[in-house]
């Protein structure tokens, strides 16, 4: 149908929420009352914001949440179309984000250990590397815990000891932090959705990286929270961008890794953290600091916990990457203010964690051999990264950032993708080949601009990979 001449919306843009919602419920009103019919096109994102005297980004965000809830299609090279005259009801906000893709299918694969595939992307080391001996030994001696101890579910905050050590060299090295304000939990990604389940409600926005972990972009969806990518590279975060953003939508929250972020295994620097800081207290939002890989980088490195004092900023620690993901514990750091509703909402969703496995953490962190075992995982990492980027050279493929450290190196191929050459569908070749890739469809709100995956270093000096991926670029004239 022919597109209409657009009205000004009314907007009361002092009313509370953002501006994108006030689009969204505007839009919709319009759809439900036939004033915009099946088959509309709607205007372009610069001829929407002109009309209405608001920026392109806001057009941007409110589309892609009318295209998520089904009230509007995109058509590329075309533009955004009406698809139908209800938005779906907001009272089951996960069936509304979780459409299955086609790269779902590999995420057990990715996170289980299960497959017998080479785990080139996958976020775990080979156990040799974190040290058997000490994790077994420790595993030994948690599981001589007192028979008092096996009554009751254990400590809502998690085993004291470890909360006490871990209190203890934070304070050493990075801000000072009681015990009290340690509550453990079930590794990170548990301790992401006890945030969010804390913090947010469904339609409310929440900044994250772009690239970003994907289970966590799962998570956010899942709990109905509109995710907003804002773009990471080697330089850092698009800080001009991001105070824009907030501006428009008013986020609760945002996702950050400082150091060595996953995927790209980038740093901010001192005045980026600062910075950023500076606009969560400008635009009142809570910092999320994923700082899972802190041990793996050296001394130093900008930390916004320590900057901040959690006074707006929330840590997540976990032991997977020093130690061993099967033990499953990770931490939340927070204020004495906001722990309390923290560990109401850990005690609602699934009670205590598991004493068992905290002891063994304890033992492992507390015991002689550590310091020199993550010291040794730094040094194996730095020449896996070496090799990994010989290896892909010889494939073509360039890293989209140089990392500073880690376990990753994100890299591709510069060509744009296409319906019949992606990542997707090369990740699922792959696959078949006995190969577990992480394509960047896997990080990235939107599809990538070239094609690109994360490579866990530990495994990807493999001939194995490297013949594949060769083997892809003859297929598809990869240049």
């Amino acid at each position: 149908m022919p597109n209409p001449t657009w009205p000004e919306l009314s907007i009361e843009r002092a009313a509370k929420g953002s501006l994108v919602e006030k689009i969204v419920d505007a839009i919709s009103a319009m759809a439900a009352s036939r004033e915009l019919r099946v088959g509309t096109k709607m205007p372009s994102v610069r001829q929407f914001a002109k009309c209405n005297g608001i920026s392109t980004f806001t057009v941007v965000e409110a589309y892609d949440r009318l295209v998520t809830l089904g009230l509007l299609s995109s058509r590329r090279g075309s533009g955004y179309y009406v698809a139908r005259q209800e938005a779906p009801a907001l009272a089951a906000p996960a069936a509304m984000f979780a459409t299955p893709s086609a790269v779902d299918a590999l995420t057990p694969e990715l996170y289980s250990g299960a497959s017998e595939a080479l785990p080139v992307g996958a976020g775990w080391l080979p156990p040799e590397w974190y040290g058997e001996d000490t994790i077994l030994d420790a595993v030994r001696h948690a599981m001589r815990i007192p028979a008092n101890r096996l009554r009751g579910y254990g400590h809502p905050l998690g085993f004291p000891g470890l909360r006490q050590v871990m209190a203890t060299t934070l304070s050493a090295e990075l801000f000072a932090v009681e015990a009290e304000q340690i509550l453990l939990t079930h590794g990170a990604t548990h301790a992401f959705d006890l945030i969010l389940r804390t913090l947010t409600k469904p339609g409310d926005t929440v900044f994250v990286e772009d690239p970003v972990y994907s289970n966590l972009l799962s998570l956010i969806r899942h709990h109905g929270c509109h995710a907003i990518g804002i773009p990471r590279d080697e330089n850092g975060l698009d800080m001009d961008l991001l105070a824009a953003q907030a501006k428009e939508s008013q986020p609760k929250l945002m996702f950050v890794n400082t150091v060595l972020q996953n995927p790209l295994g980038t740093s901010l620097t001192q005045a980026q953290a600062h910075r950023l800081l500076g606009l969560a207290e400008q635009f009142d939002f809570w910092l999320v600091e994923d700082d899972i890989y802190r041990e793996l980088t050296a001394r130093g490195e900008a930390s916004l916990a320590a900057m901040d004092g959690l006074r707006r900023v929330i840590r997540v620690g976990s032991f997977s990457k020093t130690l061993s993901p099967v033990l499953r514990v990770g931490s939340i750091c927070a204020s004495a203010s906001l722990l309390p509703e923290l560990v109401r909402v850990k005690m609602l969703a699934g009670l205590t964690t598991s004493e068992v496995n905290e002891r063994a953490v304890y033992h492992a962190i507390t015991a002689r051999p550590y310091k020199r075992m993550v010291e040794r995982l730094v040094t194996q990492l730095a020449e896996g990264r070496e090799r990994t980027t010989e290896l892909l050279a010889l494939a073509g493929m360039r890293p989209i950032a140089r990392p500073r450290g880690g376990m990753f190196v994100s890299a591709g191929w510069a060509q744009a993708p296409s319906p019949e050459c992606n990542g997707k569908s090369i990740a699922e070749q792959a696959l078949k080949s006995g190969i577990l890739l992480a394509p960047g469809e896997f990080f990235q709100l939107r599809q990538p601009p070239s094609i690109w995956f994360r490579f866990n270093v530990a495994y990807s000096d493999s001939p194995q990979l490297r013949n594949f991926l060769q083997a892809m670029r003859r297929e598809y004239g990869i240049s």
